[in-house]
């Protein structure tokens, strides 16, 4: 399926006319984080546009919860780590780690020019995506036990220069701060339901985000908004194509989560007519509501 999909974004990059330069990005996003986060004006600002994100209701659908978001840099470390609610029990707490794990997937398993570099391939994958191609018969069943997440990365510091000073295994209190143990990790793992993407500027890409703590399809919803606020979404711009581009027609939505499972008349798993579709979710979202990249 990978080698369908690179090859078709590769062709829809010879094919694409030029894009005007898009607005720069409101955040720096480090190459790498593993000498320490987003700055404390970035940091600020990732935090601002995730409770701005949340906010949007009822067009996020689901359960209208607080949620988890994390960024990662293009390496996969962790840049910052924030949450929407007064304190850091007030979204679900297993969310934080799934984040983080979001984040982590959307960036590695997506491409795009960095540096200059070449451009074949270039094609983001959101978490969204990968759902039906991991089902049983799928032609990426498995991929989700592929990568673990590294728990001594997500609950306490043992690597040194850590951006967490404190004991080895840190008072939950700084979870969700610019202290988050997370921070300058890599975290691994792989999430294949909704809420992580790629981060593109100008140049390609730069990262990924991911949000948990409500349905999947709220998490897609609330990260696509936390990109855009972030001005980190310039997939056209960088000549970046995507499943729902390439195969469920929505050029202005090249990663968005697609839902076109219908049932399996054979009884098992829904069948994706794309093979990218998603399944729905509690008061389930438009996600062609969500603004078109740029």
């Amino acid at each position: 399926m990978f080698k369908q999909i690179l090859s078709a974004g590769a062709a829809l990059l010879l094919a694409a006319p030029a894009i005007a330069q898009a607005p720069a990005p409101r955040i720096t996003v480090p190459a790498s984080c593993a000498n320490g986060g987003l700055s404390a004006a970035d940091y600020k600002l990732f935090k601002a546009a995730l409770a701005a994100a949340v906010k949007v209701q009822p067009a996020n659908g689901g359960l209208a919860f607080n949620m988890w978001a994390s960024l990662v840099a293009n390496d996969g470390t962790v840049c910052a780590v924030a949450f929407s609610g007064e304190k850091f029990t007030d979204q679900w707490l297993a969310s934080r780690v799934i984040s983080a794990q979001k984040a982590f997937t959307a960036n590695s398993l997506s491409l795009g020019k960095v540096d200059g570099a070449s451009d074949k391939g270039a094609l983001a994958l959101s978490t969204a995506n990968l759902y039906s191609a991991v089902q049983p018969g799928g032609s990426l069943y498995g991929l989700q036990h592929s990568n673990p997440v590294a728990p001594a990365g997500a609950y306490g510091d043992t690597i040194a220069g850590g951006a967490y000073q404190g004991p080895a295994v840190p008072p939950a209190a700084v979870y969700g701060t610019q202290n988050d143990p997370m921070v300058r990790q890599i975290i691994g793992g792989i999430n294949v339901f909704g809420g992580g993407l790629a981060l593109y500027a100008a140049t390609g890409k730069v990262g990924g985000v991911g949000v948990s703590g409500d349905t999947s399809c709220t998490d897609h919803m609330v990260a696509w908004r936390i990109r855009h606020i972030l001005n980190l979404d310039l997939l056209k711009t960088a000549g970046i194509a995507g499943p729902a581009s390439l195969f469920a027609g929505d050029p202005n939505h090249p990663d968005n989560i697609i839902f076109d499972i219908t049932p399996n008349p054979s009884g098992g798993t829904g069948i994706s007519k794309s093979g990218f579709g998603h399944a729905t979710c509690l008061n389930t979202p438009n996600p062609k509501a969500l603004p078109p990249v740029q």
